[in-house]
């Protein structure tokens, strides 16, 4: 996994974010930081589909806890990092984020999420034709739904949704494009995890699945824009 200098900006910072948050438990009373491997599968418009390692650091706290225990939300920040390990086929991602979150009862946690990602898609090679794809900056709301069961309400089902909205761009990592922005179709974000709280860390297996298809034009030559990915991942946190 070899990243580029502008990347280690986005990643540094971000790193640094989790980790202020981990060291202030007092300040934002609840929160976790932890750390999932697994496998991440692209595909480029009709090029092969391409498998490989991946590393993602996450953490997350409450900013603002709830006033009162009816109606009032936890205010919730966080962050990721997705770091592939080959960045020569697969995209390294960073985002932030901030939302309210409900609990509905003792079983039932509901809210949504404001967050800014950076994405770093990879450049492509197809018979000698040189396609740089564009760094894109994307909004998204994803909505969150959290179910606990189990002895102590211990165990957890969450799972996360977002349509993505069409992305800001910047010049490609590997020089500048002739080709202009892509328009974007449409695009979606699911995500899925089941674990387990123990009583200092947590453990968890997560599935992701990505797309966005950009309109076939000249900024997405033979569809070489649109983009489906895939991950299954597994991992341990600490809880504060």
């Amino acid at each position: 996994m070899k990243l580029r200098k502008q990347q280690m900006i986005p990643v540094c910072l971000l790193f640094l974010a989790i980790c202020f948050l981990a060291a202030l438990p007092a300040y934002s009373q609840r929160g976790s930081i932890g750390i999932d491997l697994g496998e991440t599968s692209d595909r480029f418009g009709a090029q092969p589909r391409t498998t490989t390692g991946e590393v993602d650091i996450e953490g997350q706290g409450i900013l603002f806890k709830r006033v009162s225990p009816e109606g009032d939300p936890n205010i919730i920040i966080g962050g990721e990092l997705q770091l592939p390990v080959d960045t020569s086929t697969h995209a390294p991602e960073f985002a932030a984020f901030v939302g309210p979150e409900f609990n509905l009862g003792s079983h039932f946690v509901l809210g949504f999420h404001v967050q800014v990602r950076k994405i770093y898609p990879p450049t492509s090679d197809v018979n000698q034709f040189f396609f740089p794809r564009y760094k894109m900056l994307v909004l998204e709301i994803p909505a969150v739904a959290e179910y606990k069961f189990g002895p102590g309400n211990n165990a957890f089902i969450r799972a996360q949704a977002s349509p993505e909205f069409a992305p800001h761009y910047n010049q490609s990592s590997s020089g500048p494009s002739p080709f202009p922005g892509p328009t974007i179709d449409h695009a979606y974000t699911l995500r899925a995890s089941v674990g387990y709280n123990f009583t200092h860390w947590y453990a968890k297996v997560n599935y992701e699945t990505r797309y966005f298809k950009f309109s076939n034009n000249l900024g997405n030559p033979n569809n070489l824009a649109s983009w489906r990915s895939d991950k299954a991942s597994a991992g341990v946190g600490l809880r504060f």
